[in-house]
């Protein structure tokens, strides 16, 4: 099967559009707009004496840098029943490394997908209900759940006349956010939190995301070659991942193989435990009892970060950077060598780090990249691309030795599904500007699940403790400074 849609009306935009139209700002930031003065570098660089906390005092005050203990454990901060992720063991409070397990309540994220899979059926919907529903579901309440996200596909009459892409935007995460925060403005209850509007506004998001996200890249596209703006009509039967690549390809079409792999990447993210930044960001504000727009458009937030969702882009751009610098990428020697270099931030972005490699939680194994590494081979085999293949595994072998040798790490370092994920996209055509989006599209059904879970079993604002190690200061009078 291929979608196609050279059957169903398209709506066309020319230029020029509302959408192309870029708003500027008149007034540039004060250190440009006024200039660096030396009256000024207290103000820019002040930070630099007082936002250095020196490590030992974290020790004394028994401080939780990130939220983790001493051992890089979380620190247990709720109890939850969406899901478990399983990567050490503590033994007599020592953290013993164990295989990775993720199940989505109750239920092996192997077995979810692996069984979809098998019965040659989309999946992500069966796990999004799954979350929110907290059972797997019924044939009957499998289609019901389908169609009600299906009737959400289209955005509302005279979006686009106002789309969020007006004013210039570098990443398609920062549009969605504004598009979430947009679609509050059309919701006629918006800060209604009851049971009812929260799954309401969790099945219209997974119906309009895939949409907005994808003509946000479009219109970039044709904003950038002065062409038309192609609006792809909706397709209210189609599944997440044929959504996502039919808004995309347009009538060059896909095919159901790649719409399947699609399937199986999103429902490798659509859940991953309480404590991950996006996830817990959702939560935070989720307990103060705002809406879940703002709650979603937050976790957005997190989730566009390197050292979250944005690190699969990162990981695509530091294997390109790779076989850019060195001349024989199967060569073990020269490899490792560079990704010395890396690591002691004489190379790449000067982060010092191997992305795709580490973990919060799991120290063996992450089970979300053994299942992609599966997926992955036998699509790099069809796609040509065994070379890029055969370099993420072998960035994968050589990098925790490396990070152990160089930066002295001494936690086990596991690969994460970063590793693979990034390049399953672009063999799947996916742009890479919206590899964070289509993550952030999969895990807003784990995020609406933890959100419901804050909502209603919590019931308790978030509010840790910070100790202040700072002295008092007599008051100085303005003249007297």
């Amino acid at each position: 099967m291929t979608g196609n849609r050279n059957t169903r009306a398209r709506y066309i935009y020319p230029h020029p559009t509302t959408v192309f139209m870029r708003d500027e700002d008149d007034y540039p930031m004060p250190s440009k707009g006024l200039g660096r003065t030396s009256v000024s570098d207290q103000l820019y660089k002040g930070y630099d004496a007082l936002d250095t906390i020196p490590a030992e005092l974290f020790e004394r005050y028994d401080a939780k840098r990130g939220l983790r203990n001493a051992d890089g454990s979380g620190v247990l901060v709720g109890l939850t029943t969406v899901s478990n992720v399983h990567g050490y063991n503590k033994v007599d409070g020592v953290l013993v490394p164990d295989e990775g397990q993720l199940t989505l309540r109750g239920y092996r994220i192997d077995d979810l997908v692996n069984a979809a899979q098998a019965e040659d059926r989309f999946g992500y919907e069966e796990v999004a209900y799954l979350l929110l529903a907290g059972t797997l579901p019924t044939e009957a309440e499998l289609d019901d759940f389908k169609a009600r996200i299906g009737s959400m596909r289209q955005l509302p009459d005279g979006f686009f006349a106002s789309f969020p892409y007006r004013t210039h935007a570098r990443s398609i995460m920062n549009v969605l956010q504004r598009i979430t925060l947009k679609l509050y403005a059309y919701d006629p209850i918006p800060d209604d939190i009851s049971p009812e509007h929260e799954i309401d506004v969790a099945l219209s998001l997974l119906g309009r995301w895939p949409r907005s996200a994808a003509v946000a890249h479009v219109a970039h596209v044709a904003g950038q070659g002065s062409h038309e703006l192609v609006v792809p009509p909706a397709c209210e039967e189609y599944s997440m991942a044929e959504t996502i690549l039919d808004d995309l390809r347009g009538d060059e079409g896909f095919t159901r193989d790649e719409a399947m792999l699609l399937d199986v990447m999103l429902m490798l993210h659509a859940e991953h435990g309480g404590g991950n930044n996006s996830t817990f960001t959702t939560r935070v504000l989720s307990s103060s009892g705002t809406d879940a727009y703002s709650a979603y458009a937050a976790a957005i937030g997190s989730l566009k970060g390197p050292k979250h969702g944005g690190a699969n882009a990162k990981v695509g751009e530091m294997l390109a950077d790779i076989a850019l610098h060195v001349s024989d990428t199967s060569n073990d020697d020269e490899l490792a060598a560079y990704l010395t270099k890396i690591l002691k931030r004489e190379a790449f972005d000067g982060s010092g780090l191997i992305y795709g490699l580490g973990h919060a939680v799991y120290t063996v194994t992450d089970p979300r990249a053994e299942l992609v590494k599966k997926y992955a081979c036998a699509l790099a085999a069809e796609k040509g691309q065994s070379e890029r293949f055969e370099l993420i595994k072998s960035v994968e072998r050589l990098g925790p030795q490396l990070m152990r040798d160089v930066r002295g790490i001494t936690k086990p370092i596991s690969t994460n599904v970063d590793m693979y994920t990034g390049f399953v996209y672009s063999m799947l055509g996916i742009p890479e500007d919206m590899f964070t989006s289509i993550f952030a599209m999969a895990r807003l059904s784990g995020w609406a699940a933890h959100r419901m879970e804050e909502l209603y079993g919590s019931a308790r604002i978030i509010r840790p403790a910070y100790n202040s190690f700072m002295s008092d200061k007599p008051y100085v009078p303005l003249a007297e400074r």
